[in-house]
């Protein structure tokens, strides 16, 4: 790729990326070879569902494994990032079926199985690769070549490999259990994919007269409905007002049956059950639509009547009057009925903990199905070991403990869905009740050779994803992909997912492997606004990455809420606006990368605004902008004659202060980076690179290199000028190169582009991507020059304190008086004093001490240096007062808010721990500033 040594005045990242992405994919540089003698480094990318598109949880995971591929790739490891797409079951019925009823009216069942899954097909065909080339516009450095759908052939393969083996050990049964049916899918849901919330409803007291007179007995339930299938009432056996009914029998109200008085002695959360202080002490029991209810079903051995069928309406048994109706409307009928007949008792409002399928939102149904399930504690016994013995560990170490809980904890596992897109259960029936599993299409019977069917149900979307790690490469064939890349080194993903993937990984991958599937798991933050509020559709708060690389007019925002249609548009439409104000800028792919692991530090949560993803911008603004000023006095500068130089005495007796410093702080850099990045610390590995480009290589070494860059006309090229002007082009070319190599993993588009310009040595490789990750070269460590660079920054960072202090202009020259006690920073500032004059806009005199100095600012710089600006002439004193009184004032106000902020245990109890600790320098902050400001105003009552 032919490249030019000047850069454009401004940057743009729509030109730069697209070219840079292709340069990359056609030269093959994201693909690991299997064969390569080199240190293996694999990571999975946890695939997204093919129905969705990037968003801001998306990129922050995969730039964090970006970062660690590029880094390793650069490291020299054989870094292999394997991409994939999930095939997300139940989010691809949700949207064809949406879609078919809005467009031709019709359910799934009535298109036919093999319809639907022609479409489910073409449509995974049409817009299947568009979250691929999303992550492609990010500069995500995956394996494309290896990219792999959870539904392809070789996944097929090993899913039924999976299933067999496991059925085939007894890990894998049939039978009825009590299961969560979501009745608009119409399918059963794990406990993982239901969210439960208080929602509010009522608590209807029901009286169920006992049989043959004596009264009646009161229950209580939030679902009427579901009396018609109850089949008992369960008193608590020490309860002394029913000990005389036990084994009598009550009137079912509307049904015409008769139920059982059941004494129970059972503990459920610590309390007896039925619970004797709870209401009448009496309680339904309705086994086939309560999981608890069926529980106390099995030890009185009492039968089961389901009330409630697939679609959630009701049916036979129920009373003929109510079957076919919905659940809502048949609680209305049974509570008319049921007052009408003088069965009500009291009705009050109650809170109801109510479960809901997270895909549908329709409201669980419990019911008893016949279903296939996974013995998992026998699996889990691995998993807590290899945990346990640090074979993999959890970052941050606290999601351990969540691990640890659930797997110790552990349920069987549901696999079966009553859906038709996903891998349908490799097992068939025959009409003598046989079951046949087997890895191939059966055609008939293995026991007795009858005709076959086979189930109609496929397998839960997690049992794929559970063998992801080790499936993609190739298992259950013993591949070269999978004796190098597996186990994974890594695995980045959402703690929301440590139970329906993670674990799960563990369990298979452990079984089958007998390995773990990674050795580390990184669990990412929850990116939120800049309030710490929760990015929604319905708040206009939401960050779209792709808005961001492109930028979108706060027309195009406003316009997507109204194809969304939330409940309310006006208010997200003013939310939009406040948030976004005139729209987003296109800002690049690697603004936001750097924004997002520049704020990932660690804590649960990751304040995203677009105001700090355009300071990071600004930043890469100003990177470029140093590039560009290098370029153009890089004129005459051989890196080959630079090394020589720098291989001689002769030649390192050129490096200034300046430059032994800032090779220094390379190296400290390169340290802090690499020991970051190895913590997966990425907020401290991108900080470091920030502060070193910023207020070391551009505020101070380039401010100073100028001088010495300058072209004189007729200048001898073997002359000491000379040589200086090439030592000083050395070491700033230098710098950049390597902040380039250091930078790129976070910012990969940039840094390419300055890479490639910049004067390099022939024999380096065509592209960044493939050059060395920097490592500290302890030979240009260099603590004294750092020791003598830092007094000077101090000392002009104290003069435009004091500057800012008094509100005189930064560019105003103004006479200071540096007193030195001691010899050692005395002999250094008289060295470098033009630095400091001109870093400063001072005029500096250099003394040992003197008398006070009434009227002039005063600040210490250590233990021996005292700064002395003199004030008389240069400030409006009654101005000058009236000013800072008013910024006292304002500061006693900020520190009183966070003070009762502080103090204010509530507040302390509920707030996240990082926004406490926010508070806390802020405080800090406020009340350091109010100690400078009643310093100065002390200063102006006696300036002449």
């Amino acid at each position: 790729m032919t490249t030019s040594s000047a850069l454009p005045k401004q940057y743009d990242p729509s030109e730069v990326e697209p070219r840079w992405l292709s340069f990359w994919l056609e030269n093959g540089f994201f693909h690991a070879d299997e064969a390569a003698p080199k240190i293996p480094y694999s990571i999975t990318l946890p695939p997204p569902n093919v129905t969705g598109s990037l968003h801001i949880g998306h990129a922050l995971g995969s730039t964090m494994q970006d970062i660690l591929i590029r880094w390793k790739r650069m490291q020299g490891s054989n870094a292999m990032w394997m991409p994939g797409i999930d095939h997300a079951s139940i989010a691809v019925h949700v949207l064809l079926e949406k879609d078919m009823k809005r467009r031709e009216n019709k359910t799934r069942f009535e298109l036919g199985r093999d319809e639907f899954m022609k479409r489910a097909w073409a449509w995974k065909e049409r817009s299947g690769s568009r979250i691929g080339e999303q992550e492609k516009l990010m500069g995500f450095s995956l394996d494309w070549p290896r990219e792999r759908f959870t539904m392809d052939d070789k996944s097929n393969r090993a899913v039924r490999e999976a299933f067999v083996r496991l059925y085939e050990e007894g890990l894998i049964f049939r039978a009825k259990r009590m299961i969560n049916w979501d009745p608009a899918s119409e399918t059963v849901v794990s406990d993982l994919e239901v969210d439960t919330a208080e929602e509010n409803g009522s608590l209807w007291e029901i009286k169920y007269p006992i049989v043959g007179g004596g009264g009646e007995i009161i229950v209580a339930t939030t679902r009427p409905e579901t009396m018609l299938g109850d089949t008992a009432v369960a008193v608590h056996a020490s309860d002394e007002r029913y000990k005389a009914l036990h084994g009598k029998m009550v009137e079912l109200p509307l049904t015409g049956r008769q139920i059982p008085i059941v004494p129970f002695e059972l503990v459920r959360d610590g309390k007896p059950w039925p619970d004797p202080a709870f209401g009448s002490g009496a309680v339904k029991i309705t086994p086939a639509h309560d999981p608890n209810d069926y529980e106390a079903s099995l030890i009185a051995s009492l039968a089961v009547v389901q009330v409630i069928d697939a679609k959630g309406k009701m049916c036979a048994p129920a009373p003929e009057k109510y079957v076919g109706m919905s659940v809502d409307d048949a609680r209305k009928a049974v509570v008319a009925d049921l007052e009408a007949g003088g069965f009500l008792g009291e009705v009050k409002p109650y809170k109801v903990p109510r479960g809901r399928s997270q895909r549908s939102g329709a409201v669980i149904e419990p019911m008893l199905m016949d279903q296939w399930w996974v013995k998992a504690a026998p699996l889990a016994e691995k998993c807590i070991d290899a945990v346990e013995s640090g074979k993999t560990k959890f970052v941050p170490e606290l999601w351990t403990k969540t691990y640890m809980h659930w797997m110790t904890n552990i349920k069987d596992w549901c696999i079966s869905r009553q859906l038709w897109w996903g891998h349908r259960i490799p097992a068939w029936y025959c009409d003598n009740g046989h079951i046949t599993v087997a890895r191939d299409e059966v055609t008939a019977c293995k026991e007795c050779g009858g005709a076959v069917r086979q189930d109609e149900d496929i397998l839960d979307t997690w049992f794929s994803s559970a063998l992801w790690p080790f499936s993609t490469l190739g298992w259950p064939e013993k591949t070269r992909e999978l004796s190098t890349f597996y186990p994974n080194n890594v695995l980045v993903t959402g703690p929301d997912i440590i139970f329906f993937w993670v674990a799960r990984m563990m369990m298979m991958g452990l079984h089958f492997m007998g390995k773990v599937p990674f050795r580390t798991v990184y669990l990412t933050s929850i990116v939120t606004d800049e309030n710490g509020d929760k990015m929604s559709k319905t708040k206009g708060n939401v960050i779209d990455p792709l808005d961001v690389v492109h930028g979108a007019t706060l027309d195009t925002l406003l316009a997507r809420v109204d194809v969304e249609k939330p409940p309310d548009p006006e208010k997200v439409k003013g939310a939009v606006k406040k948030h976004f104000g005139k729209g987003i800028p296109a800002m690049g792919a690697d603004a936001l990368r750097f924004a997002l692991a520049a704020l990932n530090t660690g804590s649960s949560r990751i304040r995203l605004s677009i105001d700090r993803v355009e300071g990071f911008r600004n930043f890469i603004n100003k990177l470029w902008n140093a590039s560009r000023f290098a370029l153009m006095n890089l004129d005459g500068y051989d890196p080959e004659r630079f090394e020589a130089q720098l291989s001689s005495p002769q030649g390192r007796a050129q490096l200034g202060m300046p430059e032994k410093w800032i090779l220094s702080r390379l190296q400290a850099t390169a340290a802090a980076v690499d020991t970051a990045l190895e913590a997966f610390r990425f907020s401290d590995a991108a900080n470091a690179i920030y502060h070193f480009v910023w207020d070391e290589l551009c505020d101070w070494y380039i401010e100073l290199a100028k001088p010495h860059l300058h072209k004189v006309d007729g200048l001898q090229p073997d002359s000491a000028k000379a040589a200086r002007r090439h030592v000083v082009q050395g070491v700033l070319a230098t710098a950049l190169e390597t902040t380039m190599r250091l930078f790129h993993p976070f910012a990969p588009y940039v840094t390419e582009e300055i890479w490639q310009k910049l004067p390099k040595k022939p024999e380096l490789p065509q592209s960044l991507m493939i050059t060395v990750f920097p490592r500290a070269d302890q030979q240009w460590i260099d603590p004294a020059a750092e020791a003598e660079m830092k007094i000077l920054q101090d000392v002009v960072t104290t003069a435009r304190m004091l500057k800012a202090t008094y509100n005189i202009p930064p560019a105003q020259s103004i006479a200071v008086e540096l007193r030195v006690t001691a010899d050692a920073p005395r002999q250094i500032l008289e060295r470098f004093k033009e630095m400091v004059e001109s870093r400063a806009r001072v005029s500096a005199t250099i003394t040992s001490g003197g008398d006070p100095l009434p009227g002039a600012a005063k600040a210490l710089v250590g233990a021996d240096i005292q700064v002395i600006m003199p004030l008389g002439g240069h400030i409006d004193v009654p101005t000058e007062t009236a000013r800072i009184k008013k910024e006292i004032a304002k500061t006693e106000k900020e520190i009183g808010g966070l003070e009762k902020k502080l103090g204010n245990a509530d507040f302390l109890s509920r707030a996240p721990e990082e926004v406490v600790a926010e508070i806390r320098t802020r405080l800090a902050d406020e009340q350091a500033r109010l100690k400078t400001l009643h310093e100065a105003l002390e200063t102006l009552g006696v300036v002449k």
